[in-house]
């Protein structure tokens, strides 16, 4: 974790330099915290002190924990779909079982995104202006009329079937991630008892598995449609 920047480094930005390094190190710290412990555990003061800055300081640049973590979330959609498209952009043709070990591996090398995308819709999107939901929904827009050429250009995908590829992909990952770090406790219980190993899973080969079903699923309708 980084450590603590002296209080004197932090005193008010006074220029628009300076204003975006404070952003940049508030951001790095969260991440770093979010990669430790989980974004539902750190809170705003966690942050703060990591960058030796008071609590009201923080606020200055950002309004709530929330809209950090969905700047990072904004942030994850722009890396993970310039890892996935080059990935597929490689590629003269595939079948929906590559181009879905290609989503759930890029998925899978991402463990702070996959938390992220499940905590988006369920907090961070609610304590947040709406301008910042705006902003952000633009940004995951754009990622996904960018992925779905690619799934339009390798397995003919219209619109609606790549939005419903890239929802399934996003929001499955994202749950299980969840079911993936139940933490200690929780991982104890499961192990323990053979009954209830299946609650832990692996997050790529399933993620793998419904979406080579997802995607096989659409080819066959748009095959029986043509």
């Amino acid at each position: 974790m980084m450590s603590p920047m002296s209080e004197p480094a932090f005193r008010r930005a006074r220029s628009a330099e300076a204003k975006q390094a404070r952003e940049a190190a508030i951001l790095e710290a969260a991440r770093e915290l979010g990669r430790a412990r989980g974004v539902r555990e750190v809170t705003l003061t966690d942050i703060a002190a990591a960058v030796g800055m008071h609590k009201s300081a923080l606020l200055r640049y950002f309004e709530t924990r929330e809209q950090i973590f969905l700047a990072l979330t904004a942030e994850g959609w722009r890396e993970w779909s310039a890892e996935l498209r080059g990935d597929l952009a490689r590629r003269a043709q595939a079948t929906p079982a590559e181009v879905a070990a290609v989503f759930a591996g890029t998925l899978a090398r991402r463990p702070m995104f996959c938390d992220l995308l499940a905590q988006a819709p369920l907090n961070l999107e609610r304590n947040v202006s709406i301008e910042s939901v705006r902003s952000f929904k633009l940004v995951t827009l754009e990622e996904v009329e960018l992925i779905g050429g690619e799934l339009g250009r390798l397995l003919g995908l219209d619109e609606l079937q790549s939005v419903d590829t890239i929802a399934t992909a996003t929001g499955l990952a994202g749950a299980l991630w969840q079911m993936a770090t139940p933490g200690p406790r929780l991982r104890e219980l499961y192990t323990s008892d053979p009954r209830l190993g299946h609650a832990i899973v692996e997050v790529e080969p399933r993620l793998t598995r419904v979406l080579t079903a997802c995607l096989t699923g659409l080819g066959v309708r748009s095959a029986a449609v043509d």
